[in-house]
């Protein structure tokens, strides 16, 4: 019986290797705007922060209805697709991410996260927070595939590397600062943000890191955090990463 398990870990173990392997020849990840196990798109922001994870693991990502590059627009096959699943029980809420080929294959399920929150918020950003530190062991770096990396062959192999450096434009934020006052509101889970008018300008949700906050403004998802003594409301607009300093009196 030992043997048995002895041979399937490794079989898995194995496999996993094959899958990174697959999962580097990917640029992209499409994210759905709405989970199936909720009942409204983007609920709790979780649809948004699940497509921050997978940039911040170095994905170019966009949501279904999103503007996207020319060759992702003509085959969608050459995105993967993500999903959270959901295995929540009477007394714990787990989350697994998922990474599927455009045929519907599993490519990759993370480990399972976990959360003893009540709250359904609280419980939801905790469980994919634990879920999405193992993408960590998958080392992504994109490598095109066989066939297009061949015709790269002839040219020195210090252009071998190029195609991972593709997605580091969209790490580089275009710099915004808001003059105007805001002023933090409590609300249940977080804070509103008012103008002077007073206008409610976005909604900022806590996680389980202090001074991180997910966020919703006027036709825009993000984050908002603290950098040394300023607030920055980070969010993409076709496809460019906005920072936006913020002046936020609490």
């Amino acid at each position: 019986m030992k043997k048995i398990l002895l041979l399937s870990a490794l079989f898995i173990s194995a496999l996993g290797f094959a899958q990174t392997d697959n999962i580097n020849n990917y640029k992209y990840v499409i994210v759905p705007e709405k989970f199936d196990f909720l009942k409204e798109p983007n609920k709790y922001n979780l649809n948004s922060l699940t497509k921050m994870v997978f940039e911040k693991y170095g994905f170019v990502t966009f949501f279904a209805n999103d503007k996207m590059p020319d060759e992702l627009a003509l085959n969608k096959c050459k995105a993967l697709y993500g999903d959270l699943v959901n295995e929540s029980g009477m007394l714990n809420t787990k989350l697994q991410i998922v990474l599927k080929d455009c045929s519907g294959k599993v490519l990759y399920t993370s480990e399972e996260g976990r959360s003893k929150e009540k709250e359904y918020q609280k419980a939801y950003y905790e469980a994919l927070r634990r879920a999405s530190a193992s993408l960590e062991s998958l080392n992504y770096k994109y490598v095109a595939p066989a066939a297009t990396a061949q015709t790269a062959q002839p040219v020195a192999s210090a252009t071998v590397p190029a195609p991972a450096q593709s997605a580091t434009p969209a790490a580089t934020p275009q710099a915004v600062v808001t003059e105007g006052q805001l002023f933090a509101q409590p609300i249940a889970n977080g804070f509103q943000l008012v103008d002077t008018t007073p206008k409610v300008v976005a909604k900022m949700y806590k996680t389980s890191q202090p001074d991180y906050y997910t966020a919703q403004g006027e036709n825009k998802n993000g984050v908002i955090f603290k950098k040394g003594n300023d607030w920055f409301f980070e969010y993409y607009v076709n496809d460019k990463l906005i920072s936006e300093k913020l002046n936020i009196k609490f």
